[in-house]
């Protein structure tokens, strides 16, 4: 048996651990390195069916956002 863990997968799992840390004690390195993970995941995600449907998602949301301005 074998098992494939996908690059995205494995990126978003590092951001959460990353996230669930407290804040004060997070560092600007530590703060960019996970800005960097962050957009590194986004483009990634991006080519996937499920990131078409994040991508479509926000963009209701922000054609609706516009829309009660």
């Amino acid at each position: 048996m074998q098992y494939t863990v996908s690059a995205s997968v494995f990126l978003g799992i590092i951001i959460l651990v990353r996230l669930a840390r407290r804040t004060e004690a997070r560092t600007r390195v530590d703060e960019k390195l996970t800005a960097i993970s962050c957009i590194v995941f986004g483009v990634l995600i991006a080519a996937t069916p499920w990131g078409q449907a994040i991508l479509k998602l926000v963009g209701v949301a922000t054609q609706a956002g516009q829309a009660l301005h």
